[in-house]
């Protein structure tokens, strides 16, 4: 058909064309092939016009390979290289520049976040090796990514471990190494597990972790003060050149308040650096004592599992309801426990929507999983109540909202399997799984969700079974009964009974971040409230005082205390509401020592093991210059043609308009200046 219409043209403008060639010829036009020659263009332009064809243009754009070039601008590097810092920052610049006359490279630094300038200046306090990589996969991974260089010494401080970080990056790696691979002697608190906030008189745990090198030999105590008292101490005797060990201490908290611990641990002889011997954590031991409601649909033998759970802990009162005496009030519990509830057909899902306390939800075929989910908007409850099936509990490991014992994982491999109606629960992005299914690692069982109010999820009963395997294998029900008191703790620490009071984010800082502080008044309802002028004094160690005064940040009061030296700090907040005065104190610290301190030396196995994981290679930082060699020779690393195709309609070009236009023109004006003569 299309060739009909092409002929079809062809004719019409051929015809055109001899038509104007007689009839210009018997007017005795000078040239009238020439009038002839520009009628059948006009013609056949016009008519490709209505056949409207569209032109296929391809065009071949050579891309060439990009080449990252990653350097650590963190303060550890400056000691890595000492001396030698200006010649590696020559060798480096003029890599990039033999590497830029062949591809195109990209030099971005790195430390707590990734810079695109300064890139030898080593002035970031703190090192993100993973963050960094998954940029360059998330800003090249799609283009020619011809290789990845990346400069460090492999000590990281924030992030994942990047051998470990699910990375699609298709290039390979190439590792600079900074740094002496000699270990250094060097002792150090690498870690600190402890809960935020125990209850008065009762026993808890400090556990950290001891990570030494070259220290064969030693043998001294780990102390754990309070304040400037001793309260703990773990003795530790080193036999080997790499030593990691975890040190538990248990305590009492036997006074009320935020406590200021630390974890000491005496230097080496001969360690340079002893910064890091030692840590600070801070825990608030709670008084009050909390009322616990533990409401069921029917008798279960999982609510006594529960009650003899948290019998024993002076700081709790425990109430045991079922449904048919359940009570008129919640006003007067902190904490509710739901076992089945609620359930339809009862009011026990408008009385908990009213009340506003942190509910933990333990389902089974009374559930109305609806009704959970419209009080918990957080949480999606999408599960077949009628349907129970069993599901086996498998650890969290990365659950990070309280510590529970070390043998956790291996307690709930002896455990028999909870009885959990068939579907899914959707957590929100703030919710902590401290269990999942065995089966699927992504449907959580046991679940906390923070929040106001706060609230906690398991999704079978059965725990009553739980104690009985674990005393049965283990002689104790210390783990079930720890994971029952700290949720419990969890939504107990929820509840502010407090009407004013003041938080921080963390109570220890460092010396080159400002410190946040936060405040909440509440009236009689429970509504955060800032009314009135609220003030707030910082003294420090010396005794100087520091006057600010607290600003307002929607219902809630805010302060900005900007930069402080290192020290430890006291504050006391004062505000009056309703002619009646309310005070709030506390406590932080800000260390004076560099997160990048708190490790030495380089680590050549994490180093060695990215290059060999990506395909590439490591290089001391003095050999960088001979990335240029292995890079060029790799066949791998070639230009990419890329072919665009793109499709134009003929309608779309303007020119051909004007062309047509100026042939139409110089037709006329050619026949009325010969018709003229």
């Amino acid at each position: 058909m299309h060739f009909i219409f092409w002929l079809l043209a062809f004719v019409l403008s051929g015809g055109a064309g001899y038509w104007v060639y007689n009839t210009d010829k018997k007017r005795a036009v000078p040239y009238p092939w020439l009038t002839a020659l520009l009628r059948s263009l006009v013609i056949f332009l016009t008519l490709l016009l209505v056949l409207a064809p569209v032109f296929t243009i391809t065009r071949n754009e050579t891309q060439k390979p990009v080449i990252v070039f990653l350097q650590d601008n963190s303060r550890s590097i400056i000691p890595a290289l000492g001396a030698d810092s200006g010649t590696y920052g020559k060798n480096a610049r003029q890599l990039i520049q033999q590497l830029g006359e062949k591809y195109k490279v990209v030099q971005w630094g790195f430390g707590s976040a990734v810079q695109t300038d300064s890139l030898f200046q080593y002035h970031q306090t703190a090192t993100d090796i993973s963050a960094a990589l998954t940029r360059v996969q998330d800003f090249f991974g799609r283009q020619n990514l011809g290789a990845v260089i990346l400069a460090t010494d492999g000590r990281f401080n924030q992030g994942m471990n990047p051998l470990y970080q699910p990375l699609a990056l298709h290039s390979p790696l190439y590792t600079v190494a900074i740094g002496d691979s000699a270990a250094q002697k060097d002792l150090r608190v690498a870690q600190v597990y402890a809960n935020k906030e125990v209850t008065l008189n009762s026993q808890f745990e400090i556990r950290c972790d001891i990570v030494a090198t070259q220290c064969n030999g030693y043998s001294n105590g780990i102390q754990l003060l309070d304040g400037n008292t001793n309260v703990a101490s773990a003795s530790i005797s080193i036999t080997t050149d790499r030593y990691d060990r975890s040190v538990s201490f248990t305590v009492k908290a036997t006074k009320p308040g935020v406590h200021h611990y630390i974890i000491s641990a005496p230097y080496a002889a001969g360690e340079k650096n002893i910064t890091n011997n030692r840590r600070d954590i801070f825990i608030d031991v709670v008084e009050e004592k909390k009322n616990i409601l533990i409401a069921s649909a029917a008798p279960h033998p999982d609510v006594n599992a529960i009650k003899e759970a948290l019998s024993g802990l002076e700081t709790y009162k425990v109430t045991v309801r079922t449904i048919d005496n359940f009570p008129t009030s919640l006003s007067d519990y902190q904490v509710v426990i739901l076992h089945q509830l609620p359930m339809a057909g009862t009011k026990v899902a408008e009385e908990i929507r009213a009340a506003g306390k942190p509910v933990w939800y333990i389902l089974g075929p009374h559930s109305d999983g609806p009704a959970i989910t419209q009080l918990q908007r957080q949480l999606n409850v999408n599960m077949n109540m009628n349907a129970q099936h069993d599901v086996l509990a498998n650890y969290n490991t990365t659950f990070n909202l309280f510590t529970l014992p070390q043998n956790t994982q291996a307690v709930l491999d002896k455990m028999p399997p909870l009885s959990a109606p068939l579907g899914v629960v959707q957590a929100g992005p703030s919710a902590g799984i401290l269990f999942t299914d065995k089966q699927s690692t992504n449907s959580p069982i046991w679940l906390l969700q923070q929040g106001v109010p706060a609230a906690a999820l398991l999704t079978g009963n059965g725990i009553w079974r739980w104690r009985l395997y674990e005393y049965k294998n283990f002689g104790n029900h210390s783990v079930v009964d720890e994971c029952i008191r700290q949720t419990v703790a969890f939504l107990a620490a929820n509840t502010n009974d407090k009407p004013f009071s003041v938080s921080l984010p963390k109570y220890v800082w460092r010396d080159e971040e400002p410190v946040m502080l936060n405040a909440t008044l509440l009236n009689a309802n429970n509504e955060q409230v800032n009314t009135p002028e609220a003030q707030i004094t910082i003294t420090d160690s010396a005794g100087n005082k520091h006057n600010f005064a607290l600003e307002r940040n929607g219902t809630a009061y805010h302060l900005n205390a900007g930069v402080w030296a290192g020290g430890t700090y006291t504050y006391a907040a004062h505000t009056v509401y309703n002619g009646k005065p309310y005070t709030a104190n506390g406590s932080f610290v800000v260390e004076s020592v560099p997160l990048e301190l708190m490790e030495t030396g380089a680590d050549y196995p994490l180093l060695y093991g990215l290059a060999k994981k990506y395909d590439g290679s490591l290089v001391p930082a003095a050999q960088v210059a001979s990335l240029y060699d292995s890079i060029t020779h790799n066949q791998n690393i070639k230009p990419m043609i890329q072919t665009n195709t793109q499709t134009v309609p003929l309608v779309d070009w303007k020119w051909y308009f004007f062309l047509l236009l100026a042939i139409a023109v110089a037709e006329w004006l050619l026949r009325k200046y010969w018709l003229a003569q």
